[in-house]
């Protein structure tokens, strides 16, 4: 465990920590791949969980205060260093932010921006999101250097594994200080007999196909961007 840890927060090389703690260093590498695997497995549900109700109450608010009605958040991706790292576009692809959405079943949001309404939240991005994220990524690197400088596993399993680590480590510490100080910090049984298959579109699908048509809708993108800006400048217009 001390060696696990010293690697994880320190970003130090497993043979660094021999005369330490006194086991060789396959020994230490193999602790952290099993130390890593088990945090995930045991805490993933409870500090990797998509926001609930309130939670997006709270996020909602958050963004309003800033003058950004119906914002969930920022988004932007940062890339751990590999030879076979992926761009943002593919990096957003396989994600999973807005798999709930697109199944029907997030949380329902709805305001009213520049007398226009809407029924979907949003998150900023691009250049006006980069420094958020950055900012937030860079108190996880702070905290855990290991995932600072080049990834030193080639299994994308156990990086997965390393970095979801790192994350839920670091939820557990806003937690604690969370609820010690009372602040609310703003960074933040299968059947043996197999069904019948039918190639038939099935509600599910229908309503799945017409999510995902609506959160890549052009227009509506282009509608909610004009009125954020006519919004800001009703805000804040007069003193720039």
């Amino acid at each position: 465990m001390t060696a696990t840890m010293r690697m994880l927060t320190y970003g130090v090389a497993a043979d660094s920590v021999d005369d330490y703690v006194r086991i060789g260093e396959s020994t230490t590498i193999e602790s952290l791949k099993y130390f890593v695997k088990a945090v995930v497995a045991m805490f993933s549900e409870r500090y990797l969980r998509s926001p609930n109700n309130d939670d997006i109450s709270r996020l909602l608010a958050m963004g309003s205060n800033h003058g950004f009605p119906g914002m969930l958040g920022s988004i932007d991706c940062v890339h751990w260093n590999t030879e076979r790292s992926h761009n943002d576009i593919n990096v957003l692809d396989r994600s999973s932010v807005f798999s709930l959405l697109t199944q029907g079943r997030a949380s329902p949001v709805s305001y009213s921006i520049n007398r226009n309404d809407y029924t979907m939240g949003y998150y900023l991005a691009d250049e006006l999101a980069m420094k958020d994220v950055e900012r937030a990524f860079g108190v996880l690197q702070a905290r855990f250097v290991i995932v600072q400088g080049l990834a030193r596993f080639w299994k994308t399993e156990i990086m997965e594994d390393m970095m979801m680590t790192c994350i839920i480590m670091h939820n557990m510490i806003v937690e604690d200080e969370r609820d010690a100080n009372g602040i609310d910090f703003n960074y933040d049984t299968i059947s043996e007999s197999l069904p019948l298959v039918s190639h038939e579109r099935t509600p599910k699908l229908f309503e799945f196909i017409q999510n995902h048509r609506r959160i890549r809708d052009r227009g509506t993108h282009s509608k909610l961007k004009q009125d954020l800006v006519e919004h800001l400048w009703t805000l804040h217009g007069d003193s720039l």
